[in-house]
């Protein structure tokens, strides 16, 4: 009886490291420009032509590298590394904002924040990733440099 409940308690154990050790957000993610929605539009004079998003663990986080294209042909390149603590951590490439914080709640759904120092912009939201695994919808809300309100919800594809 003892040997079961010693099994049962080591299994439990091992699920649950496994449950919240998870991390559906790694890999390769490409958006999909024609599903995504910003408010205002975020580059309607020079949008978007492809963005992809590279997911790597670190520990107790993750390093997010974007790369992509705006219309005219100027490139998008930034990058972050952040552990999940809610902590503010440094954004380089980008001069629209400059730290982000993350949170983990679960396998696939992830809150953050993103603020410019010094400045107005500062959002708030989240990215969850589907249940197959496939798609992952990243939404915020906030207020832009100009103090205007702004959202986004970006739909991305696992490649």
């Amino acid at each position: 009886m003892r040997n079961v409940v010693a099994k049962l308690v080591l299994g439990v154990g091992i699920t649950s490291i496994a449950m919240f050790g998870a991390d559906n957000s790694i890999g390769t993610w490409k958006q999909n420009i024609g599903k995504s929605k910003s408010t205002p539009p975020s580059t309607s004079n020079n949008p978007i032509t492809s963005l992809t998003a590279v997911y790597e663990a670190v520990d107790g986080g993750v390093k997010v590298t974007f790369n992509g294209q705006l219309k005219d042909g100027t490139a998008i390149t930034s990058s972050y590394t952040a552990k999940y603590d809610g902590k503010e951590y440094p954004v380089t490439g980008t001069a629209t904002y400059d730290t982000i914080s993350v949170k983990q709640i679960d396998a696939n759904t992830f809150t953050y924040e993103q603020n410019k120092t010094g400045g107005k912009f500062h959002t708030t939201g989240r990215y969850i990733i589907a249940r197959d695994g496939r798609t992952m919808t990243r939404t915020f809300k906030g207020i832009n440099a100009n103090g205007k309100p702004i959202s986004l919800t970006a739909i991305y594809e696992k490649q």
